[in-house]
Formats: structure tokens, C-alpha cells, sequence
């Protein structure tokens, strides 16, 4: 009863947030999109199917910030995937990252010729490895891209998507469809449970700086929706606003 009554005012608020903010921001939302359409050719709008709460897919909007055709060269900027951990430490050691971030010990364990390693971390590097998608520094990205990107403004036109229900203004971010289908496993599909959201604890914690990982975005995402509130989320909204101007590209 609790939970449905909470669901209920956040989605108050998000109806209420979301227009208000479009009414108050299209001057701007207007420049933008003339400013785009000067610089590079495509269309104004980028739309990327995306994976929200309890797996519904759902049509994603933005300001595009890339030149035109970007998404065919996705296979060729993998090697420089921020989430790569390809270097990173998986047999020789029961002290995985991924118990360790979780803060707990390593059980079950795994023996092979090598050592010993966690099963969990085993298998999540294994099947699962690389489930997000980042590029840092992306050369596709546009100059005005850039700037978007910086101050979050390329991702205003998800204002759209919140009034229609797909997102709300607070919740973990959606994710492409080749990231959530490998999220299924036990350990992160809880990070679905949660709305999909503008901003959340991920964005106000770890976006933008160095040391970002998979294991620990995962974790952010799940203690969101353990966690979600009408005070947690009133406290990630306030973290927002000095989280939006970031000092990397991403």
C-alpha cells in the first residue's frame, strides 16, 4: 500500500515537473534545435529504443549530438569503451571487485589451474563482461554534441518521455537494448525493478568521473531500487543540479 501510494505521488510530481520544465524551457529547446540543424546534417532528434522498468522498451528521445550515421561505426569505437575491464584481475584471486564491491566474501569459489576465483565474478566476466557502453573523448560526437552533452541539455527532450510514462524524473537510466540483454543475470536484474529516470544516483555520484566500472554502476542501480523514496529521491534532485556540469566528456 505504501509502495503504490509512493508510485502514485511520484507520478504527480513527474506530470507536473515535466510540463512545467517544457513550458519554462522550450525558448531554449527552440535554439538548440536551430543550432543542430546549422551545423551538421540529420535530423534534430535522435531516437534509440530503450530498456525502462521491468524491462518495458520503449522509444528514448534527444538532441542528437552526433554527425550523422554514428551508429554504424559503434563496432569499430569499441576498443575504447569505458566499461572495458578486459586487464582486469579475474583468476588468481578470491578477492574479486565484484564481492568486494558488494561488500561481502567470495562464495562459492572456483579452482582451476590458475587459482581461485569467485564464481559470480567468473561468470559475469565471462558471459556478461562489457555490459555497458561509454566511449570516452568520442571523435562522432559534434562540437556543438560536445557542449550538449557537458550540461546534460542534449538530454531535455526526455521531458517528453516522462510525461508520457515511459521515464520519470528520478530512477536508474534506461539502456540500450544490447546492454540490458546482458543484465539478466541474478546479480543485476534487480536494477530493473526501478523506474527509469532523467537523473539518479549513478548521475549524482559517479557520472563524469574516473574509476567508472560496471560493477560498480550495477551496485548504484540496485540500491536505488532497493532504496527508492520520496526522500531519496528529493535528495538525488538536489545532487543534480551540481552534478550537471561535468569536467570529462562523456
Amino acid at each position: 500500500m505504501e509502495l503504490n501510494l509512493y508510485a502514485v505521488t511520484k507520478r504527480i510530481f513527474d506530470v507536473t515537473v515535466s510540463l512545467f520544465a517544457l513550458i519554462i524551457l522550450s525558448p531554449l529547446l527552440l535554439i538548440v534545435a536551430a543550432l543542430i540543424k546549422l551545423e551538421s546534417k540529420g535530423p534534430v532528434i535522435y531516437k534509440s529504443k530503450r530498456v525502462g522498468q521491468y524491462y518495458k522498451i520503449f522509444d528514448l528521445i534527444k538532441f542528437r549530438t552526433m554527425s550523422q550515421g554514428a551508429d554504424q561505426n559503434l563496432d569499430l569505437m569499441k576498443k575504447l569503451n569505458q566499461y572495458d575491464t578486459t586487464d582486469a584481475r579475474v583468476e588468481g584471486s578470491d578477492d574479486c571487485p565484484f564481492c568486494r564491491m558488494a561488500g561481502r566474501t567470495c562464495s562459492p569459489v572456483l579452482v582451476s589451474d590458475k587459482g581461485t576465483v569467485c564464481e559470480n565474478f567468473y561468470f559475469l566476466k565471462k558471459e556478461k563482461a562489457n555490459a555497458f557502453y561509454k566511449i570516452k573523448n568520442d571523435p562522432r560526437v559534434t562540437r556543438l554534441g560536445r557542449f550538449l552533452r557537458k550540461t546534460s541539455i542534449d538530454e531535455l527532450p526526455q521531458l517528453l518521455n516522462i510525461l508520457m510514462g515511459d521515464m520519470s524524473c528520478i530512477g536508474n537510466r534506461p539502456l540500450p537494448l544490447y546492454e540490458a540483454e546482458k543484465l539478466t543475470t541474478d546479480y543485476a536484474i534487480e536494477r530493473f525493478n526501478s523506474p527509469a529516470g532523467l537523473t539518479g544516483l549513478w548521475q549524482v555520484v559517479q557520472r563524469g568521473k574516473n574509476g567508472v566500472n560496471e560493477i560498480g554502476r550495477i551496485n548504484l542501480d540496485k540500491q536505488y531500487a532497493q532504496t527508492w523514496s520520496l526522500k531519496t529521491d528529493l535528495s538525488i534532485l538536489i545532487r543534480t543540479i551540481p552534478a550537471i556540469i561535468q569536467k570529462e566528456n562523456v
